[in-house]
Formats: C-alpha cells, sequence, structure tokens
C-alpha cells in the first residue's frame, strides 16, 4: 500500500513582499499557481490534489492510498517546490513497497522550495503505533 498526505503553501519566494509591486507580484503568483493547477488536474483520480486560495494565499493539499508506489506524486511535489522556490510544506508517505522504511512514514518536508527527506516520529512504526500486530 501507498498512502500520502500533505500540504504546501505556494510561495514564488521567501522575501518580504515589496508592497509597491503588489499588484505586479500578485499577477506572477496567479500565472504561477496556474501552472501548479494545471499539472494537479494530470493526478485527478489518482487522490486529492487540491490548489484552493485561502484569504489571499494559494495552498496546495495532497492525500491519497493506492495499492502500489505511486512516483509522480513525490515528482509533483518537488516540482511545486521548483516552480515556486518561496514555498514551504510537508508530504507524509507510507510505502509498504520500500525497502528500508516499509513500517514507518517519511516526511517529505519543503522550505524556500528544496525538497529533504526524513524519518517520522510521531506515527511510526506503523506497528504498533497505528495497528496492532498480527497474531500467530
Amino acid at each position: 500500500m501507498f498512502e500520502y498526505h500533505g500540504w504546501v503553501t505556494v510561495r514564488e519566494r521567501a522575501d518580504a513582499e515589496d508592497d509597491e509591486d503588489f499588484a505586479v507580484e500578485q499577477a506572477r503568483l496567479w500565472r504561477l499557481v496556474e501552472g501548479i493547477e494545471e499539472r494537479a488536474r494530470e493526478f485527478a483520480g489518482h487522490g486529492l490534489v487540491d490548489v484552493r486560495w485561502i484569504n489571499g494565499e494559494p495552498f496546495l493539499h495532497l492525500g491519497g492510498f493506492s495499492n502500489h508506489t505511486y512516483p509522480g506524486i513525490l515528482a509533483f511535489f518537488r516540482e511545486v517546490g521548483v516552480r515556486a522556490p518561496g514555498s514551504y510544506g510537508l508530504l507524509y508517505v507510507h510505502d509498504e513497497e520500500d525497502r528500508v522504511h516499509a513500517d514507518g512514514f517519511v516526511v517529505h518536508r519543503m522550505v524556500r522550495g528544496q525538497v529533504s527527506v526524513h524519518e517520522d516520529a510521531h506515527l511510526s512504526p506503523c506497528i504498533p503505533v497505528l495497528e496492532d500486530p498480527w497474531l500467530s
């Protein structure tokens, strides 16, 4: 099984906004988010891939559960960071086909658009934290 849950605050850049150029910056951000939305539509039917504007800020939410590893969602998460290098967020992944982390979650952490991978300490190991072991 392959389970994933995540979110990204989409930001074009990490520096402070310049109020004098706010309209220009917003127009660029709208175009950038439109590109992310277009790519997100390619994942329709594979799980939750939702881009929304909330209080003037764009957010991406991801979630799904499939029978096998789905590397496309990991590539898309990294792509968002490349397209919007000021973005930050987390993607939790439990991949039973991962030989190293089959019994736990891995956290893909995006900071300033760069993604790093970390072992999870909150939901792992899945057995016994989330589920009881099989009784023989």
